[in-house]
């Protein structure tokens, strides 16, 4: 019998069997994929980023992400915003008008239409606004017993690091748990992350740490959790393709010696069930439209050749797609120099990052509560 490598993740009253979460990830972590994920195996699975003023002026974008398989039982959103009465109010609609049983607050988004506006991984540079902030949401989620957590980066830059005061002041503000992505902001998605700040950041708190950045193969969150001491791993990029992984990580989480290998004709048989549950929650025309984005990421390494894989690109019915995949060689072994590479976007570090005016003059905040953009739109 296998020995548990890692105890179930508890958030509050919720407890996820398996201490792996699906990071929110724009355009990608739709009811579909959230889903397709979970059909591989048990973790916590977070629905794309909601913004609070959206939420609270009833956006109609905003309500059509708030969307959640029948089978999900559990729902989790992450919720960005800037302005502690917002989020709150937003906090409370989640609760009571969707259901929800985990909400995540996102302050570590890098993208400069976001940190330019003071929000992200800029905002836990103001120490007292974030305490605002989680304590708002928290005591919105009380009455309902929705742990709350957030998402943050080393800081802005590593000149300006704010991940150990983020975490101090989310275990004052009663929030349930930290995640930490080992990069910071200038970073964004370049170079190799941190994970001795996750570990510094775990013994710097008492609450829950979960560990972000580099996952690509379950042994990387094994090593990850001996690594850091770290609660759980929350995983981005590498399951882009690779929705196995979760069964990969719930396996090497019971101390099971499993890695997924699959052949072409598997991999498209996934393709069609991802494809399904676009259509099935979207519609035939969108939810192709939706899959497209995906080609790529499934077919990474293998021999599929540019003409089909343009035309897979291009995919408008199921019936079209379950013809182009036919054609496909189904016995193609999976290519293993794939195994631990990066996947999605990595980028180039940036000499500077956006922030408003005089942003690293006051680092505290409080009272400032940041005017949200009716510009910023649900989803990133």
């Amino acid at each position: 019998m296998s020995t548990p490598v890692a105890s179930p993740l508890r958030l509050g009253t919720l407890e996820v069997p398996v201490p792996v979460v699906l990071a929110p990830m724009a355009g990608i972590t739709n009811a579909a994929y959230r889903r397709l994920c979970a059909e591989q195996g048990a973790g916590l699975y977070v629905c794309e980023m909601i913004t609070s003023r959206g939420l609270v002026e009833g956006d109609q974008h905003t309500k059509d992400m708030l969307v959640f398989d029948e089978l999900e039982t559990v729902r989790s959103v992450q919720l960005y915003g800037t302005d502690p009465v917002y989020v709150g109010k937003a906090a409370e609609i989640l609760c009571a008008e969707y259901g929800v049983a985990h909400i995540d607050l996102n302050f570590g988004c890098p993208v400069p239409k976001v940190t330019r506006k003071g929000g992200g991984g800029a905002l836990p540079w103001k120490r007292g606004l974030l305490g605002e902030i989680l304590e708002h949401a928290v005591r919105a989620a009380e009455p309902y017993g929705v742990p709350v957590t957030m998402k943050t980066r080393k800081g802005i830059d590593d000149d300006h690091l704010t991940y150990l005061d983020a975490g101090r002041i989310a275990q004052e503000s009663g929030v349930a748990a930290i995640a930490l992505h080992g990069r910071t902001v200038a970073q964004a998605y370049s170079g190799q992350a941190d994970w001795d700040a996750i570990g510094e950041l775990v013994s710097h708190v008492d609450i829950p740490v979960l560990g972000n950045g580099d996952i690509w193969e379950a042994a990387d969150a094994l090593r990850m959790v001996e690594q850091t001491g770290a609660a759980g791993v929350v995983v981005g990029r590498g399951c882009l393709g690779r929705p196995w992984l979760f069964r990969d990580l719930a396996a090497a989480f019971r101390g099971e010696q499993v890695a997924t290998l699959p052949t072409l004709g598997e991999v498209a048989a996934m393709m069609r069930r991802h494809a399904e549950l676009l259509c099935r929650h979207m519609g035939e025309e969108r939810g192709c439209k939706e899959f497209r984005k995906h080609v790529t990421w499934y077919l990474k390494g293998f021999g599929a050749g540019g003409e089909m894989r343009r035309s897979l690109g291009l995919v408008r019915t199921l019936g079209d797609l379950d013809r182009l995949l036919a054609d496909l060689d189904p016995t193609e072994p999976f290519p293993v120099r794939e195994l631990g590479a990066p996947r999605g976007r990595q980028g180039s570090p940036r000499d500077r990052v956006a922030l408003p005016e005089g942003w690293l003059d006051d680092a505290d905040g409080s009272g400032c509560g940041i005017a949200e953009d009716a510009s910023e739109t649900s989803g990133g």
